[in-house]
């Protein structure tokens, strides 16, 4: 029988061969670049999501309108004025996917209903773990009961933790602009709280081609 020896070299290239591709985006704001990997094996529905308004250019002259200083920022969703910015509709909460919404990691943002995230997101500027799906985690099935109980005027008593906030994708490079966004100095205005006083502007997202993830 031949013995078989394979060079550290070889496995190097094999590595590479079938290394996944990753879709990279630059998010230019008023602040900075920030450019972020999209994971869009784990989160192939978010990431599909969230291209398609790169793409058509959707998240131009939105802004980030909830900023919290030690746990996130948010955007993507409202312009200048606090108008709502159009949405294509809410995608599926994949949130399940295994990744954990570590610093500098972003994520869907969404309401109480597990499947309603569509064009906001946000960046996690700290580890928000209590913002991961766990074996505790609510399910649809637990999520389906709750709306009927309180469609019918009844309070069915939560004894799950949230299904989570799907992350689907990480920052690579502008965590330093993250961090000016982040301890931008807010208020109230208007229904909102933590809105910067003064505006976080998204100029434009783009993609910037592919590139092997390690």
């Amino acid at each position: 029988m031949k013995s078989v020896v394979v060079s550290l070299g070889s496995l190097a290239l094999l590595w590479s061969a079938i290394a996944i591709a990753e879709t990279r985006v630059v998010m230019k704001t008023n602040m900075g670049e920030i450019e972020i990997a999209l994971d869009e094996e784990k989160a192939p529905v978010t990431v599909d999501n969230f291209l398609k308004y790169v793409d058509d250019g959707s998240f131009k002259d939105t802004i980030f309108h909830r900023v919290i200083a030690g746990f996130m920022i948010q955007g993507g969703g409202h312009y200048l004025d606090l108008s709502e910015a159009e949405s294509k509709g809410v995608i599926r909460n994949e949130a399940d996917n295994g990744l954990a919404n570590l610093r500098g990691t972003i994520a869907m943002a969404r309401t109480n209903e597990i499947d309603s995230a569509s064009r906001h997101f946000f960046i996690n500027v700290t580890d928000n773990h209590f913002l991961d799906h766990t074996s505790e985690s609510c399910t649809r099935e637990d999520d389906a009961r709750s709306a009927t109980a309180r469609a019918q005027g009844r309070y069915r008593p939560q004894t799950c933790k949230s299904f989570g906030y799907a992350v689907f994708g990480r920052v690579v490079s502008g965590m330093d602009v993250v961090e000016l966004i982040e301890l931008s100095e807010t208020g109230a205005l208007g229904p909102y709280d933590d809105v910067p006083t003064t505006p976080v502007v998204i100029l434009s997202v783009n993609r910037v081609g592919t590139e092997s993830a390690e």
